[in-house]
C-alpha cells in the first residue's frame, strides 16, 4: 500500500500531480537512486508523457510493508 505524508499530499494538490503518475513511477521507474542526505529514503524518477515528458521525482521510504511517499515534484534538473 502507498501512503503519503502530509507534505506529500500538499505537494500533490499544489503541483497538480496525479496519484496514478506516482504509482507508475514507483512501480516502473526510469531511474532509482539513494537519497544522499537520507540513506533510508529512495528517489524514483519517471518521465510523464501527460506532462510533456517532464521527469517526476518521488522520494519515499519503506514503512513496514507499505511505501511512505515523503515528497514528489517535477525535477527541472533531471535528465530524460
Amino acid at each position: 500500500m502507498i501512503r503519503f505524508t502530509k507534505h506529500a499530499r500538499q505537494a500533490i494538490q499544489t503541483r497538480g500531480i496525479a496519484v496514478a503518475w506516482i504509482e507508475r513511477t514507483l512501480s516502473a521507474p526510469d531511474r532509482v537512486e539513494a537519497d544522499p542526505r537520507h540513506p533510508a529514503r529512495t528517489r524514483c524518477y519517471k518521465a510523464i508523457a501527460e506532462r510533456g515528458g517532464r521527469v517526476l521525482r518521488v522520494v519515499h521510504r519503506a514503512c513496514g510493508d507499505d511505501i511512505l511517499v515523503i515528497t514528489t515534484h517535477f525535477d527541472r534538473g533531471a535528465k530524460r
